[in-house]
């Protein structure tokens, strides 16, 4: 889940790292109110900031410096309602102005590829840290963090040192940093990122920004999280499918996707995407994994959801008998047939292969639902999930 950025930087302040005074607003009236308060501390100036979760905010006129409550509002009014790359201002952030002498950046991430974290920091902080990495990647340094050990000082001053920092800053860049690394492994992170982290002209280092996105996978651990979550502007199908406790991915394509288990799904939306370019480019319309079990009320579960999804035009259940026998997954999908009743009204495509398979295929056969067609291989139905969205959509 990635926060916005008034969220990230509460989160920083809570475990001790400098930020600057900052209020949300959702109009320009309490815009206007929360610089008039927060502006105080800063000779009048704040910072009006889009709160989307995308980058490019600056370039895009989202960010905007006032010098007093009216000129906040105004920019407030100008903010609220922008579209940033496809999301829609519905929140600002009345930020503290900063008397900044330097920017800098740091991020610490998941380095999926090494199984470790990496750490990069770089003297020069701001917008164009991108095309920074690209056209002067010496300037960016990259310093692995072990999982078992983190940020302690050692690693802290490794990476002040190799991003050149000069010897004045580096005792208080190593506090910062290690305060980061508290936010990264206290709350469960994949991603703690600053841009720009900067040092003030009386020589404090102060988060300015913040960017945090935070493992789903260990939600169990932090109920407050839930707090956290975006629910204005997520998914209606996705937010459903996570009620039921289903993992699910809404997509854009045509073919709804059942199947049992993370990597056989993901074959299947590229088995699906390969076999509708023959049918008008038909594509995968979700990711849904409904794991080791198949009963009735999974199926079903999942098969309201995807059937709910008004671009879907047809369903390939794509299940590979492991330990869940083909036997209990086709009564499963007999018991969600019933239960749906007239609401299953799109073609179903079901390849069943593993354990107890023949018995599978047996008991779907028997059943008869004239919108369920059985197909031997992972191929072959495909194939026959994109020809009958194609053909529903035309």
């Amino acid at each position: 889940m990635d926060l916005f950025e008034y969220q990230a930087r509460d989160m920083f302040e809570s475990h001790g790292v400098p930020v600057l005074a900052g209020a949300v607003a959702t109009t320009p009236e309490e815009a206007r109110a929360a610089a008039e308060r927060i502006g105080a501390k800063s000779g009048g100036v704040t910072v009006v900031k889009a709160q989307v979760k995308t980058g490019g905010r600056g370039k895009a006129g989202g960010v905007k410096v006032t010098k007093s409550p009216e000129e906040a509002r105004a920019a407030a009014e100008q903010i609220l309602g922008m579209d940033i790359k496809g999301h829609t201002v519905g929140t600002v952030m009345i930020a503290q102005g900063a008397r900044i002498a330097e920017e800098y950046y740091f991020s610490l991430l998941l380095d999926r590829a090494n199984r470790s974290y990496l750490s990069m920091c770089s003297k020069e902080g701001g917008m164009d840290i991108e095309q920074l990495a690209e056209t002067r990647p010496e300037a960016l340094a990259r310093v692995p963090v072990d999982p078992n050990v983190g940020i302690d000082d050692a690693k802290a001053r490794e990476i002040v040192d190799a991003a050149g920092f000069a010897d004045e800053d580096k005792d208080e860049l190593v506090r910062v940093l290690k305060l980061l690394w508290t936010v990264y492994h206290d709350e469960d992170a994949t991603l703690v990122e600053v841009n720009p982290l900067v040092k003030t002209e009386d020589g404090q280092i102060v988060a300015l920004d913040a960017k945090v996105s935070l493992d789903a996978n260990a939600d169990f651990r932090h109920p407050d999280h839930a707090a956290l979550e975006d629910k204005a502007s997520a998914d209606p199908l996705e937010a459903a499918a996570k009620a039921k406790d289903l993992n699910y991915v809404k997509l854009d394509g045509s073919v709804g996707i059942i199947g049992n288990g993370a990597g056989l799904v993901m074959s299947t939306l590229d088995v699906v995407a390969y076999a509708g370019e023959d049918f008008g480019g038909q594509r995968p319309a979700n990711f849904l994994d409904i794991g080791g079990g198949a009963s009735a009320e999974v199926m079903a579960n999942g098969l309201h959801i995807i059937l709910s999804d008004a671009q879907v035009k047809s369903v390939f259940v794509n299940v590979f008998g492991g330990i869940t026998a083909c036997d209990a997954v086709a009564n499963g999908i007999v018991g969600a047939l019933d239960a749906l009743g007239e609401e299953e009204s799109k073609p179903l495509v079901v390849r069943l292969d593993g354990n107890n398979v023949e018995e599978g295929r047996r008991i779907l056969a028997e059943r008869a639902h004239p919108n369920v067609i059985i197909e031997a291989t992972m191929d072959g139905a495909a194939r026959k999930a994109a020809e009958l969205a194609a053909a529903a959509t035309d």
